[in-house]
């Protein structure tokens, strides 16, 4: 069993920001000359499809812990309105 749940979201982050220190240090190494342009299109990318893969990950974190919590005969099923209302 694994101590904590994967976070592709997080994972996508980090590896933008891996490539936003390579590419950093690569320019001041003098190796390349980038435009200023390339790290802001590759941050506010990177945090977009950070963003929407987090988005995804947590619809299907949501709609398997649904699934699983209808199949238990033990819990009532989540309510879909939100109310909770005594039966």
């Amino acid at each position: 069993m694994p101590r904590h749940e994967f976070r592709p979201g997080r994972a996508v982050a980090g590896l933008v920001m891996l490539a936003l220190a390579a590419g950093y240090a690569w320019d001041a190494a003098g190796f390349w000359d980038a435009p200023p342009q390339f790290f802001i299109g590759l941050f506010t990318g990177g945090l977009w499809t950070a963003l929407l893969v987090t988005w995804i990950g947590y619809r299907i974190r949501r709609r398997r812990a649904a699934r699983k919590a209808s199949r238990e005969k033990d819990a009532a099923p989540p309510s879909s309105s939100g109310s909770h209302a005594m039966r």
